[in-house]
Parts: C-alpha cells; structure tokens; sequence
C-alpha cells in the first residue's frame, strides 16, 4: 500500500492534533502535526533529510496571524525558508510560497476559517492546490488531499466565480506593472531591485557607488515613472511585475 504522508500546519494545537488524528485512522495516511510556520519548516527539512518526504501540507490559512496583502517575492519566501532555528511569524500563504521554492513536489492545500475569493487567489499564485473550509467533512477533505497529489486543484464550487475574477484582475495588474517597469532605465531599475530588497538611500548608493544625491534623484525618477507616491507602493509593484529583490550576498 502507498501511504500518504501529511503534514497538519495549525497554530490552535487542539484543531491541529485533532485533525492529525482523524487523518491517522486512515490506513494509507502518515501524518504529523506543526503548530507554525518555522516549525513545518524544519520538520520539513528533517523529512527531507532523513530520505521520507512529506507529499502533502495542509496550512491554516491564518498561521501566525493576518495574512499578506500583496504576495511576496520569492527571495523573500526562501529567506524565511532558511531560517530553521528563527521563531519569526510566517503567515499561510507565505509558508506555501516558500514551501513551493524549497519543495516543489510537495502539495500544499489551505485550511480556511471562511472562504475569501482574494486570499483563496493569492494561495494559488503563492502555489497551492487546494483551498478547503476548516469544517468540511473529513470525507472531502481526504478527497482533496488525494486529488491534488494527482495534479487537481481543488476549490470550494462557490469560490470559482470571484477566484477567476481575482487572478483576471491580478494578470491585468502585472501586465500593467510589467509595462511601467519596462519604462525605467536600467540604472532606475537597479534602484528599484535595491528598494525590493529593503536598502535605503545610503545603502543604495554605497552599493551602486552613487552619492545618496544622485541616488534621491533615481528614486524620485522611479516613483514618477511608476506613478506611485511612496517606496512601499513602489515595491509592491514591482512583485506584481515579477521584480526581484538585488542580490545581497553577492555584494558581502
């Protein structure tokens, strides 16, 4: 018998356990229980490791709190994946984006207090295959569970309308952003990749060997050009164009 190994991400340890348990008495499941998201993390490190994969990971949607409004990039998402000894809070849908870098083969479904058509959607740009309300039917969910590992999303019949909606939307936005980046410099654009990665004024201009005038100038340029009013807008429009953060490591 092939048997399903499941990772339960939840942290009401109570719903978690209980979850993990009902789960277990399914003779084709293996499962085990995380109650946040640098501990899934490191236990999926540890399965990794130890040659026994997990091919399944059921998140909470509210891990460690509210959940992103804008997706993050994915350097982002693998900087919080590395982090294996850190405690820092790592929401549902940041936890499947860096799982979908680090394990790509894993299937990662979303456990939801309610159904959202716009966080239902950032789970499935984030990388997810399924999103499922946390008082489904045992029955559905192992349903889910078993069709996503065939390669099928799942989502609840009424989230389909406002989920295509949502990624319509999303798709317009990004290609809107794309064309505004696209009429950067590149030099404009090399600032923009050190404001994704959170460097100020002076770090950009130490790293580019600017002085911090010019590099004022660059950014007041980027803003302009974006058509936004403040660098946190100007980042997040740059993820929604697929702008990466510049290289850190690279420099040190």
């Amino acid at each position: 018998m092939v048997r399903i190994r499941v990772l339960v991400v939840d942290d009401h340890r109570i719903f978690a356990e209980s979850l993990a348990a009902a789960l277990a008495a399914e003779p084709d499941v293996d499962v085990s229980a995380a109650g946040s998201g640098p501990a899934a993390l490191r236990c999926l490190d540890r399965a990794a490791a130890d040659g026994r994969r997990f091919d399944v990971l059921l998140a909470d949607a509210d891990l460690g709190g509210a959940p992103l409004g804008v997706l993050p990039s994915a350097r982002p998402a693998v900087a919080v994946a590395s982090e294996h000894g850190g405690d820092g809070v790592v929401d549902g849908i940041s936890l499947v984006s860096a799982v979908r870098q680090s394990q790509p083969s894993l299937r990662t479904v979303v456990l939801a207090e309610k159904d959202d058509p716009r966080r239902a959607a950032l789970a499935l740009q984030a990388g997810a295959s399924g999103w499922v309300a946390k008082d489904c039917s045992l029955s559905r969910l192992l349903t889910v569970i078993r069709g996503v590992l065939r390669d099928e999303t799942h989502l609840p019949p009424a989230l389909l309308t406002g989920v295509l909606r949502e990624l319509t939307a999303a798709r317009k936005h990004r290609t809107e952003s794309e064309r505004l980046v696209e009429s950067l410099t590149p030099r404009e654009r090399e600032v923009l990749r050190c404001m994704v990665a959170g460097l100020g004024r002076k770090a950009v201009a130490e790293r580019l060997f600017l002085s911090p005038h010019t590099v004022r100038t660059h950014m007041q340029n980027v803003l302009g050009k974006l058509g936004v009013h403040s660098t946190l807008a100007a980042v997040a429009l740059a993820r929604r164009a697929g702008v990466g953060p510049v290289d850190l490591e690279a420099a040190s």
